[in-house]
Parts: C-alpha cells; sequence; structure tokens
C-alpha cells in the first residue's frame, strides 16, 4: 500500500466501486468532524484497499458475492454515538474482493493488513500467531478476512480484523474460537461465552488501542427480549429494563403494540421459553452480540454489545431513522449526524428502500458510557423495496442463503 494523501492525483471515477464508496466516504466525514484532508487520506486509503475492483464498473454485476451487504457491496460504514462526544466514523471492508476463491482473499487480507501494519506503525504479530486456525489450506465458510478503520483526527485509524471461526467447518467453529482465546492468553474466556447459534466472528484490534481486545461474535435465532437480558457476562454491564428497552425501540413497536416483523416463534406459548406467554420474538434474521476480551487474568468479558438487524424489521428506511433517532434521544444524543450520515450515503428517500440502515446497536466497555451504533449500507448495486407488511415467519433456508451474515455488527463492540 503505496502513501497516500489528499495532494495525490488521479481521482477515483464516481462510476466505480471505488468512487461510488470513495465519495461517500467524504461526506461522511465532514459529518463526523473529520478535516478535508484526513478524509481525503481515509478515502484513498479505501480504494487502494479495495484494490483492483476499486475501477469497476458499477454497470457491472458486483465483483464477488460478497456477505458484508446485502447488494454485495464489499463496503459498509458505521456511526458510532455517545453523550457529549463527536460521532466516530468506522468503515468495514473487504480487501478479498473478487479475488476468486477464499484461499486468496485470505492472502489478500493479509497482506493489506500487514501493508497497513507497515505504514502505521503496528504489529499483526497476535493476527499471524492464528493464522493456521483461520487460514486452513481448504478454508470454508462465506468470507476470509474483513477489516474495519475507525477513522480519527490525523489521518491514522485504529484497525481491526475480523476472521471465520467455521474456516475450517461450521462443526470446528467453537473449538477454533477457544483455540484461538487460548493462544491469546484468555484462558478462561470461552466458558464465559453465553450460548449461541452459530459463532460468526472472531476479530482482534491491531495498532494504537489502549486495551487491545479479541472479540467473539454470536448469533442468536428467534430471540425474546427477555432471552437477550440473558445474553451479557460483562461486570458492570447493561442491566435488564435498558436491554429491554433497547430492544423494543430498536425492533419497532407498531399501532398494534407488537414488533414489526415478529413471530411467537416455535414453542413461545404460555410459560415456555424465557419469554414466555408468547412473547414477541425476532425471528426473520438472528440478533448478534459481541463479547470483547481485554484482561487475561479474568475469565469475565470487558464489553458486550447487542445488535438488531432493523433492516428485516421495518417496513422502510424511514421507519428505521425514526428507531435510531429515539435510541439517540434515549441516551441523550443528537440525532442530527446520523440523519445527516443517512442523506450523505444516498440521494433517495428514506420511505423508498429498506436496508439503508442495516442494523442499530447498543455497545457498553468498561469505562466507557454506552454508545448507540447506527450501520449504513453503501448500497452500490441495488436498493431493496419497501415492503408493505413484514410476515412473521422466519426466512427459508433458501432465503438465508442469498442474504449476509451480520456484516454491520462487527464494525461495533
Amino acid at each position: 500500500m503505496t502513501a497516500v494523501g489528499p495532494e495525490a492525483p488521479g481521482a477515483p471515477d464516481p462510476e466505480t466501486l471505488g468512487g461510488h464508496t470513495a465519495r461517500q466516504l467524504l461526506r461522511l466525514g465532514e459529518i463526523a468532524g473529520l478535516s478535508g484532508a484526513d478524509s481525503k487520506v481515509y478515502a484513498r486509503t479505501l480504494v487502494e484497499a479495495l484494490g483492483p475492483v476499486a475501477q469497476r464498473p458499477l454497470k457491472l454485476p458486483p465483483p464477488s458475492r460478497s456477505f458484508l451487504s446485502d447488494d454485495h457491496t464489499p463496503v459498509e460504514f458505521s456511526l458510532s454515538c455517545e453523550p457529549g462526544a463527536a460521532p466516530i466514523l468506522r468503515v468495514l471492508l473487504e480487501p478479498g474482493a473478487g479475488a476468486g476463491d477464499l484461499v486468496e482473499e485470505g492472502r489478500t487480507g493479509l497482506r493489506v493488513l500487514r501493508e497497513m501494519g507497515r505504514r502505521w506503525g503496528f504489529a499483526t504479530d497476535r493476527l499471524d500467531e492464528l493464522a493456521d486456525l483461520f487460514f486452513p489450506s481448504s478454508p470454508e465458510g462465506p468470507l476470509a478476512l474483513w477489516c474495519a478503520l475507525e477513522l480519527r483526527p490525523g489521518g491514522v485509524p485504529k484497525v481491526k480484523a475480523y476472521l471465520n471461526p467455521a474456516a475450517s467447518g461450521e462443526r470446528r467453529a467453537a473449538k477454533t474460537v477457544r483455540k484461538a482465546l487460548k493462544r491469546l492468553g484468555y484462558r478462561e474466556a470461552f466458558d464465559a461465552l453465553p450460548e449461541g447459534d452459530r459463532h460468526l466472528f472472531f476479530a482482534l484490534d491491531l495498532g494504537d488501542w489502549t486495551d487491545p481486545r479479541a472479540k467473539v461474535y454470536l448469533a442468536h435465532h428467534d430471540l425474546s427480549a427477555a432471552e437477550a437480558c440473558t445474553l451479557s457476562r460483562m461486570d458492570g454491564g447493561p442491566g435488564r429494563a435498558e436491554i429491554e428497552e433497547f430492544f423494543r425501540i430498536a425492533a419497532g413497536p407498531d399501532t398494534d403494540g407488537d414488533a414489526v416483523g415478529l413471530g411467537g416463534g416455535a414453542g413461545a406459548g404460555a410459560g415456555e421459553g424465557a419469554g414466555g406467554g408468547g412473547e414477541p420474538r425476532l425471528v426473520r434474521r438472528p440478533v448478534q452480540t459481541c463479547h470483547a476480551f481485554t484482561d487475561t487474568g479474568n475469565g469475565l468479558p470487558s464489553g458486550f454489545t447487542l445488535y438488531i438487524p432493523v433492516r428485516d424489521y421495518a417496513r422502510h428506511d424511514g421507519e428505521a431513522l425514526d428507531r435510531a433517532t429515539a435510541l439517540l434521544g434515549h441516551y441523550g444524543i443528537d440525532p442530527a449526524p446520523v440523519l445527516r450520515a443517512s442523506a450523505a450515503v444516498t440521494s433517495r428517500r428514506p420511505e423508498d428502500g429498506v436496508g439503508l440502515v442495516a442494523y442499530l446497536g447498543l455497545a457498553h466497555q468498561q469505562g466507557r458510557q454506552p454508545r448507540v451504533m447506527t450501520y449504513l449500507s453503501s448500497e452500490a448495486y441495488e436498493v431493496r423495496p419497501p415492503t408493505a407488511a413484514l410476515p412473521a415467519v422466519p426466512l427459508s433456508a433458501a432465503a438465508l442463503s442469498t442474504v449476509s451474515l451480520p456484516a454491520a455488527a462487527v464494525t461495533g463492540g
């Protein structure tokens, strides 16, 4: 990765993948309070990290069926907001998109991260120590490596790597996560995790972090608010009332008091399950949690994040933005930057599609205020049409095979 800066010539063509996403980043950078020079550096970094696919015309199909977003754009944005502070802009990308197979995607992703390390002066030792677990000779799964950049003033981002626990097969995902945690010194961490239906991602903070984290992401199918309250394992984490309120707002009550797109779920009759009494459950796309570990001498996580895939529980993005506004207001955060950010990413009306706002997240980390995260899809290739009504049924196996993993979730936590 070559050095870049605002003076670098050759602005990308806006009708290419790189040009489209770079322009979005530049507009979002202004909203997040970044200088024009820093935003240009980050935009060019994004284009370079995407590699050859950045020059691919948007009139062509996506370079690969990336699970990073529903329309297979290998880029996604998010804003992390907390009271009394400017929003933090993050970008998630798949540096190996279009490489052809998972082996090459992994090689490309590792090369890009190591080049970033040389450029910004951070080591990738922790990532290299896990290479045999997450980059086998015959990898499986929907991804090899994703990279997230937390964009800070000064042109040097915080960097995160996201790996696939199912690289050696879905049945071995839990064992892979356990081994990875132990190698990094978190010997008791795996046993502290709650039950989940799937190990989605294993993530590492790289570079200039005060307390670098190892993070485990889990999927929770057919979940109720009461069950969500049992998933945090951190000391000083969110209480039951806070999680239930977040769940209620993000899932979105309709005029009848039930959440849009929710269902009773199998076995959700009176007295059954944590919710009992037929409590509404999220059934169309799973809720995700992130469990962050920083202390190797303590088996408990120091961070917990809960993510609601709002795009599958709202009729259109106007509803999703209303929920984001309500959440931000609940925590005393000005919603204006998030509303401006949605307009910076697309010129369409929020009511004309669903999926621009992909996830809403609530993050707790020891030593920090709670954060509300809003995840914005690039929509480089497709806009999902609005839905008149959402049936309260799970997605079919065929439908699940065409939608993304919880990519939006991975930039938080």
